[in-house]
């Protein structure tokens, strides 16, 4: 997903606007997770861009998403950029002291 979301409408208030935007995002994620992985791939990983403008998206993480959302609103944006794009994961595996 790489969409400019307006924050302004001339019949929706604000509110309602970011829960429409939110709910979009979360059903965006959703519908990427339900997805078949790939062979040897552990959960779908997501590279997430967020930014007032496509040229100004710095990285961030998925959880940080509504975060990002709220404070485009608090800061009166007329509209920001947000980029999801999703890739296979894998898990690292981890050092134990105990093998077994």
């Amino acid at each position: 997903m790489k969409k400019n979301f307006a924050l302004t409408h001339p019949k929706l208030k604000p509110a309602r606007l970011v829960d429409a935007i939110k709910y979009e995002v979360k059903k965006y994620l959703r519908r990427e997770r339900n997805k078949n992985l790939p062979a040897g791939a552990d959960f779908w990983d997501f590279d997430c861009r967020f930014g007032a403008t496509q040229e100004q998206a710095d990285v961030i993480k998925v959880a940080h998403i509504n975060k990002h959302i709220d404070h485009a609103v608090s800061s009166e944006l007329p509209s920001f950029y947000l980029e999801i794009l999703a890739k296979p994961g894998y898990k690292t595996p981890t050092m134990d002291d105990d093998p077994q």
